[in-house]
């Protein structure tokens, strides 16, 4: 018999703990919402619920996982306007950086999500679009966390 661990003990795979919890959310302009984050099947997946409301109509879900062959964490969100997205990245630093390629107008474009300023309490999200393979990256949206 062996001591081996399970993919969902290692150490990378408590990298996305920071962001359990439930929080209020803040954008520019006086918007606010609320992200309910918990880990769920034994353990091994992160489970998001936004909802922007009333600020936006906005709902969305994700779901995100350490996946322990790429060694990256992998991300997959859907909302209610009918977007799904799927990301890979992590920690660089300080900072949890999952990304998203796509195509728009028969160009690639790169979006990503950037976690930054981690505290026990609060955090900031952006939402970032790269035209030039990331070498300059536009801040889309802003998000600043504070823990319920």
């Amino acid at each position: 018999m062996t001591d081996q661990k399970s993919p969902c003990e290692r150490k990378e795979a408590s990298q996305f703990d920071f962001w359990l919890g439930k929080w209020d959310l803040t954008w520019a302009e006086g918007g606010t919402g609320t992200n309910h984050i918990t880990k769920i099947m034994d353990g091994c997946v992160i489970h998001e619920s936004f909802d922007g409301t009333p600020s936006m109509p906005l709902k969305g879900m994700s779901v995100s996982t350490f996946d322990v062959r790429a060694e990256k964490w992998k991300q997959t969100w859907v909302d209610n306007s009918g977007s799904y997205l799927d990301f890979v990245g992590g920690m660089e630093g300080d900072q949890m950086v999952l990304v998203h390629n796509t195509v728009e107008d028969e160009k690639p474009v790169r979006y990503r999500m950037v976690f930054y300023n981690i505290t026990e309490n609060e955090l900031d999200w952006s939402w970032e679009r790269s035209e030039d393979a990331g070498g300059l990256w536009t801040v889309l949206w802003h998000i600043h966390y504070t823990r319920k």
